[in-house]
């Protein structure tokens, strides 16, 4: 081979790297990250614990007539009558009406709720099925 012909070799090679060069990435795609947020539709009590003066006929029944407000209660929330009349079943009663209306909470705070303050607790969950229908 002539010296020309190995330098028009060497240029053809030359210009067909320089021609791939220009085609190489030089930057890494980047991640695209959606968020999403999901409402749970959380809520607090429409009531607080000890705002029994808010609902009279409620306050003097859950004062003076405890058993036959958590019986309805109790009914209202689609159980049986005898619910109050069982050991702890108030505290499950609170989570499930807890649960239904998706009020913030926990199964500790219900626990509290009812061994502390169980008229105000029976009275605090009557008033929240009276406004929530």
């Amino acid at each position: 081979m002539t010296k020309s012909t190995n330098q028009k070799i060497h240029n053809l090679i030359r210009t067909k790297m320089m021609t791939y060069q220009s085609e190489v990435i030089n930057t890494q795609p980047q991640v695209t990250v959606t968020s999403y947020t999901v409402s749970t539709g959380s809520s607090d009590w429409s009531s607080n614990l000890c705002d029994c003066c808010d609902d009279c006929g409620i306050c003097l029944c859950g004062t003076f007539i405890p058993c036959i407000l958590g019986c309805k209660v109790a009914q209202d929330h689609g159980d049986t009558c005898c619910l109050p009349f069982l050991p702890g079943a108030m505290i499950a009663l609170r989570t499930s009406i807890r649960d239904k209306y998706q009020i913030n909470g926990s199964i500790c705070d219900d626990w509290l709720v009812m061994a502390c303050c169980p008229l105000c607790g029976l009275c605090q969950m009557a008033r929240e099925q009276k406004m929530r229908g």
